[in-house]
């Protein structure tokens, strides 16, 4: 039995409130210091005991930053440069359950130089951490947006601390290398969902971070091998991804799809049951983000040991093509699902790019997926009784 259209309107609704919501105070640092002064002028001020920022806490050398001439932000707003031994935090409550919370941030340095590495942060939240560096040639600005998975706590904590800290390298006597983060957005999303005909979860990838608003250069997904900690939902990360929006790219289906773009190899992979002897089909959508990213992609379908690889001609003017291949499943225990590409690909102004993956589904039998259909719908429907109680 479906749920009313009505109630699944009301979900909807609720999921996009949910997700919607600022869990951080003061997120992109336009609310100044404490303290300061109309007629200050300096693009970096450091902060004291006495110029805190509302909502964060800091320690270590910190400056609060004001976009200008050379120094590059989302929105041309504020920021915050994190020198020596420089830290922020902030904690924020996470007692909510059946949900994942994921950030997305921008990272930038003061100078096209301060690549390679040179330029770095570490997040992180209990029991997990990351660092993320500076790398110059996924877009065509200085800064660059990242994605971090922090976790899923429900009911067990009654608040996480987010905490922001400078990371040390051979550039730690330049100045102008320091990291500057901004805009740092918490995502919450609904514990996975499966849909009718589709084995997959997120097979739309809808379900990731939060686009920022004044980004146009979609978000940076490195390498995280464990799926249940990427801020992919449901997929674990092959090298290093982007995920892009329709606003600002041609998606094939949807408001979100992935572009695999470090080249060798670039991609995403998933490892399921299947049952053993039974035939299914992994359809996907294969395009171009209408980024002037041009030449031959080709990309591998990899289901177990059966491999299959996929070329499109791309022209960079958001072609896409449907793909489609079947395959029986051989494995009693889990079955790795990849989808990768190993070329690398560069726009006209020398921005890595790549092939557009979308629309990802997995089709079983009829009778397999006559028993997929109801064990999922016994799985979904109390958790989503749960989440709108």
């Amino acid at each position: 039995m479906e749920l009313p259209l009505l109630l699944l309107s009301f979900l909807c609704l609720c999921i996009t409130m949910l997700n919607a919501a600022d869990i951080l105070r003061n997120l992109d640092f336009e609310t100044p210091p404490a303290n300061t002064t109309a007629n200050n002028t300096s693009r970096f001020l450091p902060l004291t005991n006495s110029n805190t920022i509302p909502g964060w806490s800091f320690n270590g050398t910190v400056w609060y930053v004001s976009s200008g001439p050379n120094i590059s932000l989302p929105g041309n707003g504020h920021a915050v440069q994190l020198g020596e031994n420089g830290k922020i935090n902030q904690t924020f409550g996470a007692t909510d359950d059946y949900l994942q919370y994921i950030l997305t941030f921008t990272l930038t340095g003061r100078r096209e130089d301060c690549f390679n590495n040179s330029t770095a942060v570490n997040i992180s939240v209990p029991q997990r951490s990351r660092v993320f560096s500076l790398q110059g040639h996924f877009g065509r600005n200085l800064w660059e947006t990242y994605a971090f998975y922090l976790g899923s706590w429900g009911s067990k904590v009654d608040s996480i601390n987010l905490e922001i800290t400078s990371v040390t390298t051979n550039a730690a006597t330049n100045i102008t290398c320091w990291p500057i983060v901004d805009t740092f957005l918490v995502t919450r999303n609904v514990m996975p969902r499966w849909y009718d005909g589709n084995v997959l979860a997120n097979g739309g990838f809808e379900d990731g971070p939060a686009f920022l608003k004044n980004s146009s250069e979609g978000i940076l997904l490195n390498e995280e091998p464990e799926r249940f900690n990427s801020p992919l939902q449901e997929w674990s990360i092959i090298g290093t991804i982007k995920y892009i929006d329709s606003n600002h790219y041609k998606v094939p289906e949807g408001r979100a799809a992935i572009e695999l773009v470090s080249g060798a190899p670039s991609g995403i992979q998933i490892d399921l049951i299947l049952t053993v002897g039974s035939p299914y089909t992994l359809e996907f959508t294969m395009g171009d983000a209408n980024d002037s990213c041009m030449g031959d992609f080709i990309v591998y379908a990899q289901i177990g040991t059966t491999i299959q690889n996929f070329t499109m001609q791309s022209n960079g003017t958001g072609s896409a093509q449907k793909h489609s291949m079947m395959f029986k499943a051989e494995f009693t225990k889990l079955t790795p699902i990849s989808i990768t590409s190993f070329n690398e690909t560069r726009t006209r102004d020398h921005v890595l790019c790549g092939p557009v993956i979308d629309n990802v589904v997995l089709r079983a039998t009829a009778s397999y997926a006559v028993k997929t259909k109801l064990y999922i719908g016994v799985f979904s429907l109390p958790l989503t009784l749960l989440i709108l109680l």
